[in-house]
């Protein structure tokens, strides 16, 4: 880095890389992705920022203001955060895999918490930019931090986790979420088995035991001795897994094998495994029982995630509309089917995008779990999820089928069609939106 002027010494509190987050002391970092910010450095010192750092590739620099001019600076933030991380004195724990991230954060936040003053990713920022800006919001005397990891293409969690560095490192499951990038599950697997790039040298990772692709990814990779492993499920041939579990309208009760019981306050059977993988980084925290016990009970969901509302009109709403892939709009779906006391039961459902030349194959493959004598009502929106309603067609009555192209005659006939004491699953990809028609519905 170089200085692009004579300043006096500045103090600096906090990083924004964008100028609607600015706060008075901030250093503004100009990234370059579909807008380019370096646009936006004299409006982001006008709103509170003290300096600023500039590409160096990037023509007329303004003058008068505290620059530092750098060759790259999204490179300039993730080394910034790397230095920050490596002087805090805090418990790392990253999460990554194909479904279930944002949810065993929240699970970890809420058990650490109990005990130690705990950060967590808020909300989505858990790529190569949100994972280093979530880093540097940690506070100095932050004892937990929990980190989301995610990616798109290989090499992008080696990336994250030479950042983080995590003591304990957290693989949630593998679907084909972007399998159209990588090609196949056992690529998928291994990028993101890439999370022990920065695991502590006597840190710990757990996996989904009950995963057969990751488990051979496992096998083939060379880990230091020293790299602990745990493997977690609901079969007995992991070190920790379920020995029972009930199903409520708004909870979970479940018991593992070490003979302790806890109660998730959320929906999703799928959940469970989620829960496994918080309870055990919970215990290397030295968290008790009872304290991981009290801790879900205390779990908020993050919205858009399986998020349960009860409308004024009677009626409720499963809000899932944040993202979708096979395996998880096959576990939202069975969820449904679970529930009971309800008059009639809705899908709403949307594309499932990233999937690759196989992605026709995946959604007829979510239409075999639908039956009439178990969901009332099947609406779909965008073209690839067209094919659902066209294979469930001779299966339920025609006025219970329905695809529609957009979304304003798709809530019109949600809105006719839904009454008191139904409910309604919303789920598709985050490129479809559908949370703007769970907002029409409440």
């Amino acid at each position: 880095m170089e200085s692009d002027s004579a300043h006096h010494a500045l103090s600096i509190s906090g990083v924004s890389i964008d100028t609607r987050t600015i706060r008075a002391g901030n250093l503004f970092i100009p990234i370059i992705r579909l807008d380019n910010g370096h646009q936006y450095v004299q409006e982001a010192m006008d709103k509170g920022a003290v300096a600023s750092l500039w590409q160096a590739d990037q023509p007329n620099p303004p003058e008068g203001i505290p620059l530092i001019k750098v060759p790259n600076t999204l490179k300039a933030l993730q080394n910034l955060s790397k230095a920050y991380r490596d002087q805090l004195d805090v418990k790392v724990i990253g999460v990554t895999g194909s479904n279930g991230k944002t949810t065993t954060k929240d699970m970890l936040h809420a058990i650490a918490s109990t005990i130690y003053k705990t950060q967590k990713t808020i909300g989505n920022y858990n790529g190569e930019y949100g994972l280093p800006l979530t880093l540097l919001e940690l506070e100095e005397d932050t004892e937990v931090a929990i980190v989301e990891m995610g990616m798109s293409h290989a090499g992008e969690i080696r990336l994250l986790s030479e950042l983080a560095r995590p003591d304990i490192a957290i693989i949630t499951m593998i679907g084909v979420s972007h399998i159209a990038n990588l090609g196949s599950k056992e690529a998928i697997a291994h990028a993101k088995l890439e999370i022990v790039a920065g695991l502590h040298q006597k840190g710990l990772l757990l996996i989904n035991g009950d995963d057969p692709v990751l488990a051979k990814a496992l096998s083939e990779l060379d880990l230091p001795t020293s790299i602990r492993t745990l493997r977690f499920g609901g079969a007995a041939g992991n070190e920790l897994y379920l020995l029972e579990q009930k199903v409520t309208d708004t909870t979970l009760h479940f018991r593992t094998n070490t003979q302790h019981e806890y109660v998730l306050p959320m929906l999703g059977n799928h959940n469970v495994l989620n829960a496994l993988a918080a309870i055990a980084s919970s215990s290397e925290l030295h968290i008790p029982a009872d304290k991981i016990a009290a801790g879900l009970l205390q779990v908020v969901v993050t919205e858009m995630r399986m998020q349960r509302i009860q409308t004024k009109f009677g009626y409720t709403i499963i809000n899932d509309a944040w993202n979708a892939s096979p395996s998880s709009m096959e576990a939202a779906i069975q969820t449904l089917i679970s529930l009971s006391g309800y008059k009639h039961k809705i899908l709403v459902l949307g594309d499932m995008l990233e999937l690759g030349p196989d992605e026709i194959k995946y959604h007829i493959k979510i239409s075999e779990s639908i039956r009439y004598d178990e969901i009332d009502y099947v609406f779909t929106i965008g073209p690839l999820s067209e094919v659902i309603t066209q294979e469930l067609f001779n299966r339920f009555p025609p006025s219970h089928v329905q695809h529609y192209e957009n979304k304003e005659p798709l809530i019109d006939c949600i809105q006719h069609v839904l009454m008191k004491d139904d409910i309604v699953l919303v789920k598709g990809s985050r490129g479809m939106k559908l949370e703007e028609i769970v907002q029409r519905l409440i």
